[in-house]
């Protein structure tokens, strides 16, 4: 699953990624989880123009009955994301990307569970392949939600955990956002493991466990 991340520099991620020179001022968020707002880019309006949402992580389905259902899909399996009810139409039409600089992933161990900053060598953003949706109460309060989309772990990350995000390469990213692509088999060949040769990764302090500490400790590697 990805649990975690970090963006602490959006403004650089957007660029990067999206050539966006404009987009929402977030302070260094060191430590994202799930239930809170995080930054997203979908195009605006089934259209070609892009623009840079705060969506909840956590992803309602329009037909769900209860709102702490989100709480439990913070992620969509890539295997089953086509077909399974809570996400196949949104795979289909309602796409997002999620800019990060790292995720986090707990490794277990004897004695208890070592968190891992994995991120890009060269210290670049990526961009990790996501769902929105819009949800309405009865009272006609709305919501928009999102999940991140796993696949299986790459050689570097098994170790640490069997699952990890999607990560959409730089030039498959006009591909993942285009609406008139409409999921099934003409998107699944993006939603496989990255290159791990482009990945690193290093142990770091159980700081990160709590969602309330966003620091640069949270991704600093441990000293040996």
């Amino acid at each position: 699953m990805c649990g975690r991340f970090n963006v602490h520099d959006l403004s650089g991620a957007l660029l990067w990624l999206f050539g966006m020179s404009e987009g929402p001022q977030q302070p260094p968020r060191y430590n994202i989880a799930p239930s809170q707002q995080v930054a997203t880019v979908r195009n605006k309006d089934q259209g070609e123009e892009r623009e840079v949402v705060l969506l909840r992580w956590g992803l309602l389905p329009h037909w769900a009955k209860d709102p702490a259902m989100g709480t439990r899909m913070i992620n969509a399996r890539a295997e089953t994301v086509a077909e399974k009810p809570s996400f196949r139409a949104a795979y289909r039409r309602r796409r997002c990307l999620f800019p990060a600089w790292g995720y986090y992933e707990w490794r277990n161990m004897e004695g208890g569970k070592q968190p891992y900053y994995i991120y890009l060598k060269q210290d670049k953003p990526f961009a990790m392949a996501g769902l929105w949706e819009h949800w309405q109460d009865e009272e006609g309060t709305q919501i928009e939600t999102c999940a991140i989309i796993t696949t299986e772990a790459n050689p570097l990350t098994r170790p640490i955990h069997h699952r990890m995000p999607v990560i959409i390469a730089k030039e498959q990213i006009d591909r993942w956002l285009d609406p008139s692509v409409e999921g099934g088999d003409a998107l699944g060949g993006l939603l496989k493991p990255y290159s791990d040769a482009e990945m690193a990764a290093h142990p770091v302090s159980t700081h990160v466990n709590r969602p309330a500490n966003n620091d640069p400790q949270c991704m600093a590697a441990l000293e040996k």
